[in-house]
């Protein structure tokens, strides 16, 4: 007896099909026309979708360069979930972020396959724009973690996710640059580092 399909699963799979050609013709045209050339008309057409299509997927042809902001999101607290108990918070925080990281570059360093400065500003500004929006969220999740007893809590748990987002953002910034100069830093080793000096800044000198 040949199974069926449910009209729902075949629904979804057509949508999942859609959005895969939606983000995998954005990433060829932007490659070969750069970013600016580049319109919503014309994704939607390497998709065979409209363009009405295109925007119940995606609010922009911005929004194609990055993953979803609650899979990014998702990324980091899923991380910062798996962390030990007893690790200092601000350690936590810090190596959840590195461990989201290899998934998250991965799919901006796809987007910035092709050395487009266009692309590059737009990722770069989206991205810490996001990350400023995160960090309500990600005090809330500090502070959990923090002792019952502990003196400003709500003042500490912010001071530590502000600080390892901050290091994030000074990490877009300071790598957009060296691009524009010819240097290629990629990969976690960047944010690795910058850690490692946020923690030297709040380490007593000599220590």
């Amino acid at each position: 007896m040949q199974s069926e399909i449910a009209p729902g699963g075949l629904r979804e799979r057509k949508k999942e099909e859609t959005r895969r050609l939606l983000l995998e013709g954005a990433a060829r045209l932007f490659g070969q026309r750069g970013f600016e050339s580049t319109t919503v008309a014309d994704i939607a057409a390497y998709a065979n979708v409209s363009v009405r299509t295109f925007f119940r997927y995606f609010e922009s042809k911005e929004a194609l360069l990055l993953p979803d902001g609650v899979e990014i999101f998702a990324y980091v607290e899923d991380a910062l979930s798996r962390r030990p108990a007893d690790e200092e918070p601000l350690d936590a925080v810090c190596n959840a972020l590195l461990d989201a990281a290899e998934p998250f570059a991965a799919s901006t360093l796809t987007a910035l396959s092709h050395p487009l400065e266009d692309i590059e500003n737009v990722v770069t500004t989206r991205l810490v724009q996001a990350f400023s929006d995160f960090e309500e969220r990600l005090t809330v999740l500090v502070q959990r973690r923090l002792p019952r007893d502990t003196p400003d809590a709500d003042l500490k748990a912010a001071v530590i996710a502000c600080a390892a987002l901050s290091a994030v953002r000074a990490v877009l910034r300071t790598r957009r640059a060296r691009r524009a100069s010819g240097i290629t830093d990629a990969g976690p080793g960047p944010l690795l580092r910058a850690f490692g000096l946020l923690r030297e800044i709040g380490s007593p000198a000599g220590s």
